[in-house]
């Protein structure tokens, strides 16, 4: 089911951007910057946590800073659609914290998944030995991050 998109006015938005560019903004400042006093500044926040616009606030890490250098994007077959085999791979696939990310894909194969490892080896082992054998894996396509050249940023809004 598609979630519906929220209503902005300019104020709403500069605050997304702000908050984008510095989650950890005091309301004060945040304000300040949007052209608000701080009340009305944190009523607006309040709304647009509450609509899930603001999803949750978070630090940007750096995978190789924290000795995870290798980067790789896998593409992931299922034998089968079935709801169980389904279910049992997506527990199976939450429990394993190099996935730094998973989405269900269109196409050829079923999942798309972003993964960080110390070095190749350690990739290798999680490939061989924990996502090959998870429930109702056919097939894996491997591609390793050479260079990020537009990681992750700002939501366009």
């Amino acid at each position: 089911m598609a979630k519906s998109a929220i209503e902005l006015d300019a104020i709403d938005r500069r605050i997304l951007g702000a908050l984008q560019r510095d989650g950890r903004l005091p309301v004060v400042a945040l304000a300040g910057q949007v052209g608000l006093s701080p009340t009305p500044c944190q009523r607006r926040l309040s709304r647009l946590e509450a609509a899930g616009v603001i999803t949750r606030y978070a630090a940007l890490l750096d995978p190789a800073r924290l000795g995870l250098p290798l980067q790789a994007f896998v593409m992931v077959a299922l034998e089968s659609h079935a709801e169980e085999v389904v279910e049992r791979f997506q527990k199976a696939l939450a429990a394993r914290p190099e996935v730094l990310a998973a989405y269900a894909m269109s196409g050829e194969m079923d999942y798309l998944l972003h993964v960080l490892a110390a070095d190749f080896e350690t990739y290798a082992e999680f490939a061989l030995k924990a996502l090959l054998r998870m429930p109702g894996v056919k097939e894996t396509r491997s591609s390793f991050v050479l260079t990020a050249l537009k990681p992750p940023g700002e939501v366009p809004v």
